[in-house]
């Protein structure tokens, strides 16, 4: 992996936290990027496993909408679990 995949990855998890926090609350750019990166990884398991197939029209939008649903998956079942 390259340093231009790995920025890439990190503006997409800093994102997509920041859109999660909009919708659930929070801040922070440690948090944003925390739960951008790993809401990444649980919303592409999600939307793999029920077969959902987003179009948004653009790669960068489709990943990060993704990401910022699962980053709200991720947050709100560690409010569930605290």
């Amino acid at each position: 992996m390259d340093i231009k995949a790995i920025l890439v990855w990190v503006a997409i998890g800093i994102l997509a936290g920041w859109l999660a926090s909009i919708v659930v609350g929070g801040g922070g750019l440690v948090r944003y990027l925390a739960t951008g990166l790993i809401g990444a990884f649980v919303g592409g398991f999600l939307f793999k496993l029920v077969g959902i197939n987003l179009n948004l029209g653009n790669v960068w939008v489709n990943e990060i909408v993704v990401a910022a649903i699962g980053a709200i998956v991720v947050v709100l079942l560690a409010r569930l679990i605290a």
